[in-house]
């Protein structure tokens, strides 16, 4: 009987050491040493069955992990990748171009061993009296036995080509990539070789920090015993405002408030650094720049403030209102900016490109919404601008050098007291404050033309007589342009704020001194339709000439500012403590202001507002200046203080607005003023740009008013007489 094929279900994988050693019998298996066994119990051979293309040795696998890790640490070095790729191509399954043949064979091979199966089925299946097809069958099944055995040992032997080839690739490269880790460390020793000397400066500077961590340890830790002890003694140590790392020179938190509606105050962590001022609600946030260029920008306390030690940083645009936590804090801070204005100014000069409207050292506004921009200003390069204007200022005598230090073509000027500065000098005031000095650039700045005549009136030597009268008897040695920093800057303090050179109260000397009546001013006009209050200031004779030198500086600022005015008294005034603000009571509680007013003094009255005089300050009926400006038909003034904040809904005692006067009054003029002026309130209320209607008609009468006041005169006539 022919033998039947049947293999058993329950073999198992080959092992690791089963893949090495080899049947070297004469049996079948010698041809296919180290497949897995199956028991065939009729055919007495082996059967051969290999592991799927994509299922790898559990030996080969290991090794792939280790030396993965070695190349995938060593990946940076250019020697290996070529090594990595080797390696992993070598242990990954073969490509299905490699495997063509195995599978030809394999397929082969079960062909074979469907036919020897189908021979025996047939051979098994032959009657015993058909002899003849019997013998037939056996010869197909040693036909088929023959064929499949012959088959069976190609599968065999392509299996064993592919485990030795995989065997022998895995091998040399391994190979490979122990020669390219050698290199690899060779090279690196080499590298590193090369590096000694600078390993021993590297040392050698983390020596130094160590030593250096530990002194800045040891100081910091003697300071802090310092300070407790001070803090037991109830001092207070006083920081120092040398700039820092990054140009910083003072940071801390403050109290800000919102210029919204509701005026509510925060708490910011502010900084000076850089010459600006900036803040940060947390530390990450982004900052928020307050002020830009602190050239720009002055600082002053606010002693009107509802709250304690608040100060206000005021720039060309807007101004912010700021809240110390301590009197002492409130000093520091103000000190701070005003040392960084200071050594900004020293450390650079400007750049010479003009700003847009509105970046000068001050601002004009329309009651508290709205500014006026440029509305009657000149400008730096244009022309008849501020270059004509720094000439036209540069011409008056003694205004071609400096005030302080007698540097010539000076570029700078204090438009509160009058004065030309170098760019030095110009720094050291702007640290003073507003309230003692207004900085503004005659190059760069946009000027009005009540100011520049202001300015002319004014000059250098007018004001040294006034600051500097007792410097040659004191025997005081006046410091030159090539003198330091710090004397020019004591020799200001003590000009200035100390006032050390003045001399005793003069009397009004006529024009003494000054250069004349302003030019240009205007007669005094008719008497408009309303009438001043009997019994008012205006319509009393002066009282007989007194002895001036005995009047206190309010009551001389206020004479001087009546007709005639005379500015280098008023000068003076100021410059001995006389408060701009003034009340005489005699006079129906008039200020300087009005009463500059009454005169028709266009120069008097910038004069007074540059040096602080209130806008809105009225006297014992109600009427502040815009209220006389517009009884008086004084076009100009009227002009000049509503472009300097005048209340536009202000009342006196009668219940009348400055409006209300001027229709009454007919003076068409002073009306279009008010009511431009009153729409554009409404329309900064709504958040409105507006056009430049106003602005241009501002323009028109403040040029008109400054330039040609008799033909503005003329026309307040004639409107008057219609």
């Amino acid at each position: 009987m022919p033998p039947s094929i049947c293999c058993s279900s329950k073999s198992k994988p080959w092992s690791r050491s089963e893949c090495w050693e080899g049947n070297q019998s004469s049996s079948p298996s010698s041809y296919h040493r180290g497949l897995p066994e199956r028991n065939c119990e009729t055919t007495g051979f082996w059967w051969p069955e290999c592991y799927p293309p994509s299922q790898e040795p559990p030996w080969s696998s290991d090794c792939a992990e280790t030396n993965s890790k070695a190349v995938s640490g060593l990946a940076h070095r250019t020697s290996l990748l070529g090594a990595d790729g080797c390696i992993c191509d070598s242990v990954y399954p073969p490509t299905p171009r490699g495997l063509r043949g195995f599978r030809e064979a394999r397929r082969d091979f079960w062909r074979g061993a469907e036919s020897l199966e189908a021979a025996l089925t047939h051979n098994a299946e032959v009657p015993r009296r058909r002899v003849q097809e019997a013998e037939e069958a056996v010869a197909a099944l040693k036909t088929a036995r023959a064929g499949y055995r012959g088959r069976a040992l190609d599968y065999a032997l392509q299996i064993n080509v592919i485990e030795d080839k995989r065997k022998f690739d895995i091998m040399e490269f391994v190979l490979r990539l122990v020669e390219a880790q050698a290199t690899h460390f060779q090279q690196g020793h080499e590298e590193l070789s090369q590096l000694a000397q600078y390993r021993k400066e590297l040392g050698a500077q983390l020596h130094q920090l160590v030593l250096n961590s530990a002194r800045e340890k040891r100081d910091m830790e003697q300071r802090h015993v310092l300070l407790k002890q001070k803090e037991l003694g109830g001092e207070e140590p006083e920081p120092s405002l040398k700039e820092g790392p990054g140009g910083l020179v003072m940071e801390g938190h403050l109290f800000k408030r919102a210029s919204n509606a509701f005026k509510t105050w925060s708490r910011r962590w502010f900084t000076i650094q850089s010459n600006q001022l900036v803040y940060q609600k947390k530390y990450k946030d982004p900052v928020t720049v307050v002020v830009e260029d602190l050239r720009l920008c002055t600082v002053k306390l606010c002693p009107d403030s509802e709250r304690r030690f608040c100060f206000e940083v005021v720039s060309p645009s807007k101004s912010c209102l700021l809240q110390a936590d301590s009197e002492r804090l409130l000093q520091l801070w103000i000190s701070a900016v005003q040392s960084s204005i200071a050594t900004a100014f020293s450390q650079a000069h400007l750049d010479d490109s003009p700003r847009g409207p509105g970046q000068g050292s001050g601002h004009l506004v329309i009651g508290s919404a709205a500014t006026l921009g440029s509305g009657g200003m000149t400008r730096g390069r244009e022309p008849g601008g501020v270059g004509h204007v720094a000439a036209q200022v540069q011409s008056v005598d003694g205004n071609a050098q400096c005030c302080d230090c007698r540097e010539p073509a000076p570029e700078w000027a204090s438009i509160n007291l009058g004065v030309t500065l170098c760019i030095q000098c110009s720094g050291i005031h702007r640290s003073l404050g507003v309230h003692f000095s207004k900085v503004r650039s005659l190059t760069l700045d946009s000027w009005e033309p009540e100011l520049v005549k202001l300015m002319c009136e004014l000059g250098n030597v007018v004001i040294n007589q006034i600051y500097e009268a007792r410097v040659e008897a004191m025997a005081v040695k006046k410091p030159g342009p090539s003198c330091s920093r710090q004397e020019k800057e004591a020799w200001i303090h003590a000009k200035y704020v100390e006032k050390k050179f003045l001399t005793k109260l003069p009397e009004i000397r006529g024009r003494r001194g000054g250069r004349g009546p302003p030019r240009g001013q205007p007669p005094v006009p008719p008497k408009p339709s309303i009438k001043p209050r009997p019994g008012s200031f205006r319509s009393k004779k002066d009282a007989p000439s007194d002895d001036l030198v005995s009047l206190h500086p309010g009551a001389l600022l206020f004479r001087a500012a009546g007709h005639p005015p005379s500015l280098p008294t008023m000068a003076d005034a100021l410059a001995h403590g006389a408060d701009v603000n003034w009340v005489n009571t005699s006079r129906e509680n008039a200020t300087p202001l009005i009463q500059a007013t009454a005169a028709n003094s266009l120069l008097a009255c910038e004069f007074l507002l540059q040096n602080g005089a209130n806008v809105n300050q009225a006297d014992s009926h109600g009427r502040g200046p815009l209220h006389h400006a517009t009884i008086l038909g004084h076009t100009g003034l009227a002009c000049l203080f509503l472009k300097r904040g005048a209340d536009l809904g202000a009342q006196d005692s009668e219940g009348r607005d400055p409006l209300t006067i001027a229709m009454e009054t007919a003076n068409a003029d002073i009306v279009t003023l008010l009511r431009l002026a009153k729409m554009r309130e409404v329309e900064a209320a709504q958040g409105q740009a507006g056009d430049e209607t106003y602005l241009d008609i501002f323009r028109d009468f403040s040029l008109m008013a400054s330039d040609d006041p008799e033909k503005l005169s003329r026309r307040s006539y004639d409107l008057h007489t219609l």
